[in-house]
């Protein structure tokens, strides 16, 4: 039985989604604040957290960056009521998982829970084409990458990377040289069908190619295909 931490200062949300995640067969813990989520998550151990992002005492953003500093990787679904694109994307950036913005189909963040603990436990449905699995350290551009620790390097120093930046570019790492649609990457490696406005993807490009790239203008590792999605050329 899969256990999920519900971070959650709305009383009526709260306990709705710790009524329906029950009757859906998980074992639900529940926080009314940032700062109680935190004390929890350092406590015991969880399978999936879902967290508001705008709390009183501690932000959900700051439940999820502490997370992180602690080495945690425990997946972490953001409630957010914000609807602008800045919000989601600094949510990921930081360490989640995946995101969902108020008011939200319950049946979606269900099947994304489940797509989610799927993909953890390592069974098939969610997880990248190719060999990824296999995949444990790789050179990609400026940086040396230890997939199975989740460690980047570029020379000597450790550059941060977020734990879905990781799964990009091993995703595209085990479809080198193939083009990858972004339907696919949001399918494959976040769990889920994505809507087709999203631009999620592309933001996370645009930051990797930061960080792997000689030059981010004039990419030569990871290419846009134009009208379809990317491309990770590795020799």
């Amino acid at each position: 039985m899969a256990k999920i931490l519900i971070v959650e200062d709305e009383l009526h949300m709260r306990m709705g989604l710790k009524d329906n995640l029950e009757f859906e067969g998980y074992a639900v813990e529940l926080a009314e604040d940032g700062e109680k989520g935190l004390q929890k998550i350092q406590q015991a151990s969880y399978d999936l957290i879902v967290l508001d992002a705008m709390m009183p005492k501690m932000s959900g953003f700051d439940v999820c960056r502490q997370t992180r500093k602690l080495g945690i990787k425990t997946p972490i679904i953001f409630l957010t009521a914000k609807g602008e694109e800045i919000d989601k994307v600094v949510g990921l950036e930081i360490g989640a998982d995946d995101y969902m913005t108020k008011p939200f189909s319950l049946r979606e963040l269900i099947a994304r829970i489940k797509a989610i603990l799927r993909r953890t436990d390592g069974q098939s449905g969610a997880g990248a084409v190719g060999n990824a699995d296999n995949i444990e350290k790789a050179s990609i551009g400026r940086l040396t990458i230890d997939f199975k620790h989740y460690l980047a390097h570029e020379g000597s120093e450790q550059v941060k990377l977020s734990h879905k930046e990781f799964d990009i570019l091993k995703f595209l790492l085990a479809n080198k040289n193939d083009i990858v649609s972004r339907y696919k990457l949001l399918e494959d490696v976040w769990g889920y069908e994505a809507q087709p406005t999203t631009r999620t993807v592309d933001n996370f490009i645009l930051k990797l190619r930061q960080k792997v790239e000689d030059n981010p203008n004039e990419p030569k590792i990871i290419l846009t295909v134009h009208g379809i999605g990317y491309k990770m050329i590795i020799d």
